[in-house]
């Protein structure tokens, strides 16, 4: 799918209660996981260990953590979206957060996204994002939640 480039807000509300895009599939590799956890502090076997998650946990597999796949966000939505005119963009927020089925390592993940709201704060857009990762050859998704961003428009 092509990226969507958006200029200003006015460009950006005409997108209000559509499908903004899919990114390309990403995988989440076993490094990048063990750089996740070092990043983190979080060395959970079911995450790190390889040979004890064979045998011990029920994936049969070491699996994504959950906030890597949710800070995956970012580098997928830069996939879909390009909004120029800027001063800033913040994130503002995450509402109805939902982790649904456990990522294995090897696994590769995408970005749906749809922009469920866009509000105008005294020149600034705030934008609800809904936003989805799947998991490639899965029903269920990896998570889902909506993602508040600000932008600060020229």
């Amino acid at each position: 799918m092509e990226k969507v480039i958006i200029n200003s807000y006015e460009e950006f509300e005409k997108l209000v209660g559509r499908q903004i895009g899919v990114s390309e599939w990403l995988e989440v590799s076993q490094e990048r996981i063990n750089q996740f956890a070092d990043a983190t502090l979080d060395h959970q076997w079911i995450h790190v260990d390889v040979e004890k998650a064979k045998v011990d946990s029920p994936y049969k597999s070491t699996i994504v953590h959950g906030y890597l796949t949710l800070s995956l966000l970012p580098y997928l939505w830069n996939q879909i979206i390009e909004v120029n005119n800027l001063k800033m963009m913040v994130n503002y927020g995450m509402d109805k957060m939902k982790f649904g089925q456990a990522v294995l390592s090897g696994q590769s993940v995408r970005l749906v996204a749809d922009l469920q709201s866009l509000v105008n704060l005294r020149g600034v857009a705030k934008a609800e994002i809904k936003f989805t990762i799947e998991i490639k050859d899965q029903k269920k998704k990896a998570l889902e939640g909506v993602a508040t961003f600000l932008y600060y428009f020229n």
